[in-house]
């Protein structure tokens, strides 16, 4: 009998929580539309298909016609549908109730969809924890997908790749196919002649072999170049589909279930904590991803076996290596927690919502497709927790003002203060400084602002700078992987290059050279007098109100007593949060400096969004756009489409420096420049004499046009 082998095809359809319809209307147009076109081209090739929560939900929406034609290759045996978690969580990072939550849902959806209940789970970004099968099997899945990096950290060579494996956790059984190496970087990306031999080079007479190919449905037509490449002119997948077809008396497609039906595992297997290859690189400090890139290139190059285990970092590194995804992350389980103990009923159904949309993965770790850095999105995220909280809290009658509580358990307490229109998050060992400040009726989360970092893919931005075109092909000719496309937004993009160093929290008192420059400022490359905005401070009183701290910093030869208070205030509509910074002189000679307090905030102002503004003197301007301006007593700030505007009086009246905090980032679409919110400092130089101080008083003053929980008919919190 002749070789024969077959070939399992698993594409994952994947619009974050957040992003923009036009975003979800072109990939539909470039990559899912195209793909059941192909399939009811060509009947006879099989695969299976996942489509997330957010994605499915805007397709019942905007193409019903599309979900009609997908449940008629359902029907017919075609397309097996996977499962998952329903907002495409990393499962691993949830609490258990939520793993299990997220992926019924999606069960449960897609059974009321298409009729049949799904076997198998898409792993969202293929994170994988040993107790994984667990929550997956009690779900009701069978199987799921890892990569090949998977399979070789647990010491399965690649030619053993042929065949699906068990592996057990807590007496939990799942069966767990490897995307084969050879397969992933051939499909779309090489000929297709040479893919058809890849899979002949494989087959054996018993036609006991499976190829696996789980990747993203993106990648065929929405990545850069890949749409002319798999539908144009380059008729890839068209080819490719036809070849299959030729082939088909020796290369079967089947779905992963039809196959378990039919043979029996290839062997057991026991995976460690990971990912793909590119997500332990990414997780590392940046430092580290260069170095661990340039020794993994070079064995790669010379051949060496050793290169099977150079391994990147645990993907939970990513709230390491990020303040800012550890502090959303322990966001959503305090939420998390106070929705479990709602009882039951369509206020905690709703809560729930909200919380499992804030568990999306893409803005709690960031890559060349993670999103912690694209605003919009992290915002949604932040959004939907502070939705989930706010229906939590109203339900509980307790607000939990005044506590003290380890929030971002790193074994310190921060301070937590709420009210019925905010919630406030203090950082008591880093300055006092409001590393969250959410506002409950708009759901908007204006502390969320993000720091500049070193990132490893910087190095290839500085020694690239200069390039300005296109670079989609690689050496050979052939069409570039999205991990190796280069592509600049706008020129310059080295010299925006700046990296704060400190972690951005509001409320910070800065002692800065009197001779600082607004640019200096807004650079990170300011000097600070004695020993920075941050450290730890004393808390000197705490109430369900507000908190007083003090702490002493240097300033050169000098000693300076900084002591900061925070009140909130006012209702659901009209939260305030006024702020007193105290500097004292305590040493035996002058301090001349520029001293002020630090605010930055976010009102989603990237590209000159004109919805988000600031307004001083009269004058408005982007939300994005620096000015400066001398003795102001009072400006405003805010974001009509949010409907949220902040008033901000100061006394005495001093400089407002504004300035954008804007960091440089890498995506599928190449290196751009992308908002982070707005720095604002109010300040004035002072020359302080011994035993004198100075009083920085400010109050900021919101107003919320819609209560967002009153439009869903959703309880509120009252007063604390």
């Amino acid at each position: 009998m002749a070789p024969r082998i077959s070939l399992a095809l698993a594409i994952h359809n994947h619009q974050p929580v957040g992003n923009f319809g036009w975003v979800f209307a072109e990939v539909f147009d470039q990559a899912y539309a195209p793909m059941l076109a192909i399939l009811d081209r060509h009947p006879s090739v099989r695969l299976s298909l996942h489509y997330t929560g957010p994605l499915l939900e805007w397709l019942r929406h905007e193409r019903p016609g599309f979900v009609e034609q997908l449940a008629a290759l359902v029907a017919r045996g075609q397309v097996e549908i996977m499962g998952g978690g329903y907002y495409e969580p990393v499962l691993a990072s949830l609490p258990e109730r939520d793993r299990v939550g997220q992926a019924r849902r999606m069960a449960d959806e897609l059974e009321a969809t298409f009729g049949v209940r799904p076997a198998g789970a898409w792993l969202a970004e293929r994170v994988w924890e040993p107790d994984v099968p667990t929550s997956l099997a009690a779900a009701g899945y069978r199987w799921t997908i890892l990569d090949d990096a998977h399979f070789r950290a647990a010491a399965i060579p690649e030619e053993a790749l042929w065949g699906p494996y068990t592996t057990d956790d807590q007496g939990s059984l799942l069966t767990v196919f490897g995307t084969e190496q050879g397969l992933r970087y051939r499909i779309p990306f090489r000929d297709v002649a040479e893919t058809i031999e890849h899979l002949r080079a494989h087959a054996t007479e018993d036609g006991r072999r499976v190829g696996m190919m789980g990747d993203d449905g993106e990648k065929f037509g929405a990545w850069p170049t890949t749409w002319e490449h798999c539908w144009g002119r380059g008729r890839w997948m068209e080819r490719f589909f036809e070849a299959l077809e030729a082939n088909a008396d020796w290369l079967a497609t089947v779905t992963p279930s039809e196959w378990l039906d039919r043979e029996p595992p290839i062997g057991r297997v026991y995976v460690p904590t990971g990912s793909y290859a590119e997500m332990g690189e990414w997780a590392l400090p940046a430092v580290e991803g260069l170095a661990y890139a340039a020794a993994v290139h070079a064995a790669q190059a010379e051949h060496r076996p050793e290169v099977r285990w150079l391994r990147g970092a645990f993907w939970r590194n990513f709230q390491v290596k990020y303040r800012e995804v550890n502090d959303l992350h322990k966001q959503m389980l305090r939420t998390s927690a106070k929705v479990a103990a709602m009882p039951e009923g369509p206020a905690r159904e709703a809560a729930l919502d909200h919380l499992y949309q804030g568990q999306s993965n893409d803005c709690y770790w960031h890559g060349l497709f993670g999103g912690v850095y694209i605003a919009h999105m992290r915002l949604a995220t932040h959004e939907h927790l502070i939705a989930a909280e706010d229906t939590a809290d109203a339900v509980a009658g307790s607000l939990g003002s005044g506590a003290l509580v380890d929030l971002d358990l790193d074994g310190q307490d921060e301070a937590y203060l709420a009210g019925p229109g905010q919630t406030v998050a203090v950082q008591i060992d880093d300055g006092a400084g409001i590393g969250a400040w959410d506002i409950r009726a708009a759901r908007h989360a204006l502390g969320a602002v993000l720091a500049r970092r070193p990132e490893a893919y910087h190095e290839t931005l500085v020694a690239r700078a200069g390039l300005s075109s296109d670079a989609g092909t690689d050496d050979a000719g052939a069409v570039a992987s999205i991990h190796e496309h280069v592509t600049l937004k706008e020129p310059d993009l080295a010299d925006r290059l700046h990296y704060d160093r400190y972690e951005r929290r509001a409320g910070l008192v800065r002692v800065l050279d009197p001779g600082t420059t607004p640019a200096a400022w807004a650079t990170g490359s300011a000097t600070e007098l004695g020993d920075g905005p941050g450290g730890p401070v004393r808390l000197d009183s705490i109430d369900e109100t507000g908190l007083a701290t003090s702490r002493e910093r240097t300033a050169g030869p000098n000693g300076l007593a900084i002591g900061t208070r925070l009140r909130l205030g006012g209702g659901r509509l009209d939260p305030t949060l006024a702020m007193t910074g105290t500097v004292r002189n305590v040493g035996s000679s002058t301090v001349t400096a520029r001293i002020g307090i630090e605010w930055p905030t976010m009102l989603l102002g990237g590209g000159g969004n004109p919805s988000a503004w600031w307004e001083v003197e009269g004058g408005r301007t982007g939300h994005d756009v620096a000015r400066t301006h001398e003795r102001v007593g009072r400006l405003l700030q805010g974001n009509d489409h949010v409907g949220l505007q902040v008033e901000t009086i100061v006394d005495p009246a001093c400089d407002a420096w504004i300035a954008p905090i804007e960091t440089i980032s890498n995506s599928e679409s190449g290196f751009e420049r992308v908002y982070q919110g707005s720095a604002l400092l109010l300040s004035q130089v002072v020359a302080l004499e011994p035993g004198e101080s100075i009083d920085l008083h400010l109050e900021h003053r919101v107003t919320v046009a819609t209560d967002r929980a009153a439009a869903e008919d959703l309880p509120v919190p009252g007063p604390a």
